[in-house]
């Protein structure tokens, strides 16, 4: 039974959706002003494998994510490139979805922005109103957090707590410091819409519930978003939802944990953000999604260059142990049939505990390594097993298909495996010819059991970087490892 972290409840629960097997999904988008980072990359790729895996499981899902594309932070970015707004932030749009197709990340099946739902905003507003959640001063309209009494179910502080521990700006007009506002009067030089309070622009928060309700309805099963967004964006949009339709909001909020550089959160404010775009000129996309997975989506990650190269060897051990099966098909057996059972239900039973994609990784290499054990028995076999290992990489959106690029290049080794073969007595036409010499000099030594010059070649080569795999039928290959720089 596939269980939930729930941050509304503080609990793990079974997930029931409303009306199984349908679904309905919402993540919150990201303000364009600016690349995606890495901690964007943590997010989406973590909500991609949730909406992934629970199809997976059957579920029809209606996924939504939205864009601000109209915030301080995109005015004043304008302002200071000196362009437009509205480009500003469709450039943005254009930017993000280049980033997450090279994840591998799926697309939603809406993607709104707030400009097109100002009426639809409105009108959330003007029924808070109505029913005494809202009021209006001076072309300025905020909730009244006071006539919502759950307010703080989400953060688990109340109005007290809260209050000590925000730096609220002053604002005498304001019924408690901790009202937020729905609507903001317009400001000279800032775009702005007509309301019956005048012309001005939404608040954050308002945004979302109001594109949530058009497009998903009153109550969703799954609302997800990154640890920041908890209070007091997600606090924000229960209290103006729920306070409007007296319905739940959303039955299941998940939170992604925070990218970290050197123990810091990485962030645009900060300073310490590097971007996707930039990453993903030395990294392999792959390589980077493999790195955000092997963490549990609500904890914290460190980035570092050397956890990153990890992550790239570590898929490419995956891939390469898969690599060999892939094309000897065969009548499956009652063997390779319940191997391949076993596999696919340890990767749910690990999925199955709050979407653990970690777990769920260690089963694919358990596959992988149980392949290497029927290998020996039946080989073409075995490349059934090898498809099912394949189809679960897929519900972690792993391509482990695609071999990674080698490096095949010994030019810089040309001078020591020279002397190597000199010293073994064999010759070749340059180092890859002297290698694979030395190759066949070591098998000759192992079939005569001369088992240190066996031993020799294969130290010696492995000192240098070069790394020898015997594969089944007496077959050698090589590789270059990440000693002496792979390429990455």
């Amino acid at each position: 039974m596939l269980r939930v972290t729930n941050d509304r409840t503080h609990r793990t629960e079974a997930f029931e959706p409303q009306t199984p097997p349908r679904v309905s999904m919402y993540v919150c988008g990201p303000t364009v002003y600016d690349y995606a980072h890495l901690g964007h990359g943590k997010s989406y790729v973590s909500w991609d494998v949730v909406h992934r895996y629970l199809e997976f499981r059957g579920y029809d899902v209606t996924l939504a994510q939205n864009f601000t594309d109209v915030d301080d932070k995109i005015i004043n970015r304008a302002n200071e490139q000196g362009v437009n707004w509205q480009d500003l932030a469709e450039r943005f749009i254009r930017e993000f979805f280049v980033d997450m197709d090279a994840l591998n990340i799926r697309r939603a099946d809406v993607y709104p922005k707030a400009t097109e739902h100002i009426p639809e905003m409105i009108a959330h507003i003007e029924g808070l109103i109505a029913k005494g959640h809202a009021y209006a001063v001076d072309g300025d309209v905020y909730f009244a957090v006071t006539t919502f009494e759950p307010y703080g179910c989400l953060s688990g502080r109340n109005l007290e707590q809260m209050q000590a521990g925000a730096r609220v700006e002053v604002d005498e007009r304001k019924r408690n410091p901790m009202d937020f506002a729905l609507w903001k009067s317009a400001k000279p030089g800032e775009p702005s819409w007509e309301s019956p309070w005048g012309p001005g622009r939404p608040g954050w928060h308002i945004e979302c519930s109001a594109m949530v309700r058009k497009h998903l309805g009153d109550t969703i099963d799954l609302h997800t978003g990154g640890l920041d967004l908890t209070f007091p964006h997600h606090e924000n949009e229960i209290a103006q939802s729920e306070a409007l339709t007296g319905h739940t909001f959303a039955r299941y909020w998940m939170h992604n944990g925070f990218v970290t550089m050197n123990a810091e959160k990485m962030s645009k404010s900060l300073g310490n953000f590097s971007t996707l775009r930039d990453l993903l000129k030395v990294y392999d996309a792959q390589d980077v999604r493999f790195f955000l997975l092997l963490g549990h989506y609500s904890q914290e990650v460190d980035f570092s260059d050397e956890g990153l190269r990890a992550a790239g060897t570590g898929l490419g051990r995956l891939r390469k142990s898969l690599a060999r099966f892939k094309d000897k098909l065969a009548p499956e057996t009652e063997a390779t049939r319940a191997l391949a059972a076993r596999i696919e239900e340890s990767f749910i039973e690990g999925m199955d505990d709050d979407f653990n994609a970690p777990k769920g990784i260690a089963a694919l290499f358990e596959g992988a390594k149980a392949l290497g054990e029927l290998a020996g028995a039946d080989a073409e076999a075995a490349g059934h097993v090898a498809a099912k290992v394949y189809a679960l990489g897929e519900v972690l959106g792993l391509d482990l298909v695609t071999l990674p690029a080698e490096n095949r290049d010994l030019s810089d080794l040309a001078e020591p495996i020279a002397a190597m073969a000199l010293e073994f007595g064999v010759a070749g036409d340059g180092p890859e010819a002297q290698l694979e010499a030395l190759i066949a000099r070591r098998a000759s030594a192992k079939a005569a059991k001369e088992w240190a010059v066996a031993d020799g070649i294969r130290n010696r080569l492995k000192d240098l970087g070069v790394q020898l795999m015997d594969r089944p039928g007496g077959e050698t290959a090589w590789e270059r490892s990440e000693a002496v720089g792979a390429g990455r």
